[in-house]
C-alpha cells in the first residue's frame, strides 16, 4: 500500500470523535450527580434542560450543589491523568526527532480509544463514577491530546520549508481543530437525543479505531527511523537520557538572546493558555444552570458557534500575516479573547450568550502564531523538542487551569457565576505585559529567522 504525508485527515478524525466525546462526558457526569442528587431520571424538554430558577426553592439549593459537584468532579478527573500524560507528552514527542512522529499520534488515539469503550460499558450498565479516575489514569499513559498534537505539529513543521509557509499551514490544523470541535459540539447534541449517550460512545470509539489503522497503515513518517531500529536495543534509562538531553541541549547550545526569546515565548503561550483554557472550560456548567438553563441541543449550538470562531481565527492570521507582524496579530487575539469573557461574565440571555462569541472571532489566533514564533526561532532538528516542550506546557497548563477553574467556578456560582470568566480575562494582562517588553527589546519577526541563519552558518563552519 503506497504511503502518504498528509496528517491533516487523522487531525480531523481524532479532534471530532474527541470534541465528540467532551461535552457528552460532561452531559453524562452532570447528569449521574443529578440523578444521585434527586434519586431520580434527569428530564429535558425541546427548550430547556430541568433547572430551577427561583431562589427560594429548596430545589434551586440542591441544583447549585450539582453544579457544584460536577466541577469538582471533572477537577479530580483531570489530575488523574495529568501526570503520565505529562511524562508521555514530553518523551513521546521530544523522540519525534529521532524515532518518528507516527509514535505522538498512534499513542493518543488508543488512549482515546480506551476511554470512549469504558464510558460505552458505563453507560449502558450503568457503573459507578468513580471507575472514570482509573480510566483516566490509564489514558494518562497513553498521552492525550498535548502529545498527539504536539506530533502532529511537528510532522507539519517537518514538511515546510518556508516561514510564512510554516504559520499558514499551522493555523490550517487549528482551523480544522476548532472547526471540527464546532461541528462535533453541534453533533453532540442530537447525537444524545436521537440516540443516546452510548451508542454515540460507539461512535466515536469507531472513529478512532478508523484513524488508528489510517496512521499505522496508511501515513508515511517524515522523520526516517530504519538506522535507529537497526542498532542495539537501548535501555529506557539511555532513552531517558537521550530525550532530556535534547531538550537541555536545545537551551545550553544556543546563543543568548535565542535562549531568552524561547523562554519568553513559552510563557507567553503558557499565560495565554491557562485564561484560555481554564474561561472555556466552564461555558458548558455556565450554560447547563440557570438563568439559561440550555438543554444538550442549545449546549450543542454553543459549541458550534466555535466554528465561525477558529474560521475568522484563521482568515486574520492568514490576511493580518501578510502586512503585521507576528506579534501584533497575537496582541489583536488577545484583545479578542478579553472582549468575549467579559461579555460571558454578564450574559443572562440565550441571545446575548450566542453573541459572546462575536467579540472573540479573533481569539484562536495566539495559539498558531506562537507555535509557528516557536518553531521558526529553532533548527529543523530541534522540532521535536520545541514541540514536546510545548506539549508538556499544555498538560500542565490545561491541568492547572482546568483545576484552578473548577474549583473557583464551584466556590463562587452562588453568588456570581461570571466571577470566573472575569479572572480569565484579568490574567490576560500577564501575556500581554510580556508581549509589550519584548517588543520594547525590538526583538521582531525578522529576528527570529536571523538567530537561526546565524546558528546554521556556526554549525556549518565548525563541521567544514
Amino acid at each position: 500500500m503506497r504511503k502518504v504525508l498528509c496528517v491533516e485527515p487523522v487531525i480531523f478524525i481524532y479532534t471530532f470523535a474527541s470534541s465528540l466525546t467532551s461535552p457528552l462526558a460532561q452531559q453524562f457526569i452532570y447528569r449521574r450527580l443529578w440523578e444521585e442528587e434527586y434519586n431520580s431520571t434527569f428530564t429535558s424538554d425541546s427548550n430547556i434542560s430541568h433547572c430551577e430558577q427561583n431562589k427560594s426553592n429548596p430545589t434551586y439549593i440542591k441544583q447549585k450543589e450539582v453544579q457544584e459537584k460536577a466541577s469538582l468532579f471533572n477537577m479530580q478527573l483531570d489530575l488523574s491523568g495529568a501526570i503520565p500524560s505529562l511524562i508521555v507528552a514530553f518523551v513521546i514527542v521530544a523522540n519525534g526527532d529521532r524515532q518518528g512522529r507516527k509514535r505522538s499520534l498512534v499513542l493518543p488515539s488508543v488512549g482515546a480509544l480506551i476511554t470512549n469503550i469504558f464510558l460505552t460499558m458505563m453507560s449502558y450498565f450503568s457503573l459507578s463514577l468513580s471507575i472514570l479516575y482509573g480510566v483516566a489514569f490509564i489514558t494518562g499513559l497513553f498521552g492525550s491530546m498535548a502529545t498527539f498534537l504536539g506530533g502532529g505539529f511537528a510532522f507539519i513543521a517537518d514538511l515546510c520549508h518556508d516561514e510564512k509557509q510554516k504559520t499558514t499551514r499551522i493555523a490550517v490544523v487549528d482551523l480544522i481543530f476548532g472547526f471540527v470541535s464546532g461541528l462535533a459540539g453541534l453533533s453532540s447534541g442530537y447525537f444524545i437525543k436521537g440516540v443516546g449517550f452510548t451508542w454515540t460512545f460507539v461512535t466515536a470509539s469507531l472513529l478512532h479505531a478508523i484513524n488508528i489503522i489510517y496512521i499505522i497503515f496508511c501515513l508515511e513518517d517524515t522523520v526516517g527511523v530504519s538506522e535507529f531500529q537497526q542498532q542495539d536495543p537501548v535501555s529506557c534509562k539511555e532513552v531517558l537520557k537521550e530525550t532530556f538531553s535534547g531538550v537541555y541541549m536545545l537551551f545550553k547550545t544556543a546563543p543568548f538572546k535565542k535562549r531568552i526569546l524561547i523562554i519568553v515565548l513559552l510563557f507567553t503561550f503558557m499565560t495565554y493558555l491557562f485564561a484560555m483554557f481554564g474561561g472555556s472550560s466552564l461555558f458548558t456548567l455556565y450554560e447547563l444552570d440557570e438563568p439559561l438553563c440550555w438543554n444538550e441541543v442549545y449546549i450543542g449550538y454553543g459549541a458550534a458557534a466555535f466554528t465561525s470562531i477558529s474560521l475568522t481565527s484563521f482568515l486574520g492570521v492568514y490576511l493580518f500575516s501578510k502586512c503585521l507582524k507576528d506579534i501584533y496579530i497575537v496582541f489583536i487575539g488577545i484583545f479578542s479573547y478579553i472582549g468575549g469573557m467579559v461579555m460571558a461574565a454578564f450574559a443572562k440571555t440565550t441571545l446575548l450568550m450566542f453573541l459572546v462569541r462575536v467579540p472573540s472571532l479573533l481569539c484562536f489566533m495566539p495559539i498558531p502564531v506562537l507555535r509557528s514564533m516557536l518553531s521558526k526561532v529553532v533548527l529543523a532538528s530541534e522540532q521535536g523538542a520545541v514541540f514536546a516542550c510545548i506539549a508538556c506546557l499544555e498538560v500542565v497548563t490545561g491541568t492547572i487551569s482546568l483545576s484552578v477553574f473548577n474549583s473557583l467556578y464551584a466556590a463562587t456560582v452562588a453568588w456570581f457565576s461570571g466571577f470566573s470568566f472575569l479572572l480569565s480575562a484579568g490574567l490576560c494582562l500577564i501575556p500581554l505585559s510580556v508581549l509589550c517588553w519584548l517588543l520594547c527589546t525590538s526583538w521582531n519577526g525578522e529576528d527570529l529567522a536571523l538567530l537561526v541563519h546565524e546558528e546554521v552558518s556556526s554549525i556549518e563552519s565548525t563541521d567544514s
